[in-house]
């Protein structure tokens, strides 16, 4: 069973793959180093990106996030709007305090290396850390970012490892590395099938099952404070978005849009024609949206649902629940997202969340999917309904592939967000005109996500070398853009 603390993570943008799960690696080879060595004793550290972390790298500021765990930061507590100031030492004067204690000499150009037509053996973004000590030591060890923020070692996808310890801001798991035995809760489940028998033969909802399976773990008042955490972080990831302007860094001079939108519509509430659009609810959906992925791809903070670049979804569902239905309630919204990570727990195990492993069919399906089931939930449909909703939200994303222009999570990502909120608010209204029966199981629709991912040709998952990410492109030549494509189509297989 995977937590709903690890399925919702606090963390950085632009990236829950290509940042959070970096970040999170450099904090894991410090606490490996220091098993070995005394910190004080090293000279040097290398960092090698691999495959879709050195494709997209530089504009998912993968370098920059491994500088900052390497500086001893973690991603689900640095102070976002500092992140310039942590970095300036190492860019202005080549000096890394590594580990927050220990000041070493890093060349930026020579002690980050890229590797973008390599690709490591178990997954596309693979990196490794070395280090290096006064006498002549060294140490390097190698991870696997698999999406979400979840970090694996080579170890770990050899031997699954079942750790019923492991604390929220330190899970780091393989795709088969289960948070909790199966025998330590009460009433474990797989796939979809199985939840439905655990709420059927106990009378229990999603929700309730979820909830009971974290109890063991976890005491009730961890478990809300926790998600009540996670929604106060999503509704400040909104106002922020509604209150930043100007450019998104990464060269695409990409405006940010949500703060105009938003004071569009406020005006529009006191017009009696604009008020009168019965889709109005849409807008304010869309606006939602917008607003937390802006924020994710200016670095700001944002929770992972169950990635960064699908983060802008569940959250824009939840303010629908908050704002358009009136049985909103905070119970209500931790009963949301209990459901949301059951169903999210099931497409991570049986399939996957990661753009470069499956396309963002992984990334913004799944988090349809999660947020459709969690809106059904509180519309007080049955748990039929609610995996019919989270079907439904992944049959309509088959296929979705990842193309960021420029490796930025930013084009076609930010508004991909609005599209996937609305599709969620769509699944959940038609599971509510049938009975729960569908012609396509949940289950069968993971299962064709995972296979569409393995038959996807690698340049449409995160590696900006096709799709929108060549076609889009500011030239007009045709034989120009015929070039590029030939390019992606040299990356290796994964």
């Amino acid at each position: 069973m995977i937590s709903l603390f690890d399925m919702f993570k606090i963390g950085i943008g632009p990236s829950s793959s290509h940042t959070m799960g970096p970040m999170v690696a450099a904090g894991l080879f410090i606490d490996e180093l220091q098993q070995y060595f005394d910190l004080a004793d090293i000279k040097r550290l290398q960092v090698d990106l691999y495959g879709s972390l050195a494709a997209t790298g530089r504009g998912h500021a993968t370098d920059t996030a491994c500088i900052l765990g390497l500086l001893g930061f973690k991603a689900n507590s640095i102070d976002t709007t500092k992140v310039d100031q942590y970095l300036a030492p190492v860019f202005n004067d080549n000096v890394l305090n590594f580990a927050n204690n220990h000041p070493i000499e890093f060349n930026y150009g020579q002690d980050i290396v890229w590797h973008p037509q390599s690709s490591l053996p178990h997954h596309p973004n693979g990196l490794s850390f070395s280090a290096y000590t006064n006498d002549g030591q060294s140490l390097t060890r190698t991870y696997y970012s698999i999406g979400g923020g979840f970090v694996a070692t080579e170890d770990e996808f050899e031997q699954p490892i079942i750790d019923e310890s492991l604390e929220a801001s330190d899970t780091h798991a393989a795709d088969s590395v289960a948070i909790t035995s199966d025998s330590a809760v009460p009433y474990p489940f797989a796939n979809g099938n199985e939840l439905l028998a655990q709420c059927r033969d106990h009378n229990l909802s999603i929700s309730d099952v979820m909830m009971a399976n974290e109890l063991a773990i976890r005491d009730e008042a961890t478990i809300y404070a926790y998600l009540d955490e996670v929604w106060e972080v999503m509704q400040q990831c909104v106002k922020n978005g509604c209150e930043g302007e100007g450019i998104l860094p990464g060269g695409l001079k990409v405006k940010r849009r949500a703060k105009t939108m938003y004071k569009q519509l406020l005006n529009e509430l006191d017009n009696p024609q604009s008020s009168s659009d019965k889709l109005m609810a849409m807008d304010w959906v869309d606006l939602f949206a917008l607003a937390v992925n802006e924020e994710n791809a200016n670095g700001g903070r944002v929770v992972t649902a169950p990635t960064n670049g699908a983060a802008g979804i569940i959250p824009a569902v939840l303010h629908y629940y908050r704002d358009f239905l009136p049985s909103y309630s905070l119970q209500g919204v931790r009963e949301f997202l209990l459901t949301a990570a059951a169903i999210g727990t099931i497409i991570k195990q049986n399939a996957s969340i990661s753009g470069a492993e499956v396309g963002c069919q992984g990334e913004v399906g799944s988090a349809c999917s999660m947020a459709a089931a969690g809106l059904a939930h509180v519309m007080g449909l049955t748990p039929a309904q609610c995996t019919n909703a989270a079907e439904i939200g992944i049959e309509h994303n088959l296929g979705l592939t990842c193309d960021p222009i420029g490796g930025l999570v930013q084009v076609p990502c930010i508004e991909r967000n609005a599209m996937g909120a609305v599709k969620a608010i769509n699944a959940a209204r038609l599971a509510s005109r049938g009975d729960g029966e569908h012609h396509v199981s949940l289950d069968k629709a993971i299962a064709t996500m995972k296979a569409t991912g393995a038959d996807m040709m690698d340049k449409y998952k995160e590696t900006a070398m096709g799709g929108l990410a060549v076609y889009a492109n500011n030239n007009d030549n045709d034989e120009n853009r015929i070039d590029m494509v030939e390019v992606g189509v040299g990356y290796p297989q994964c």
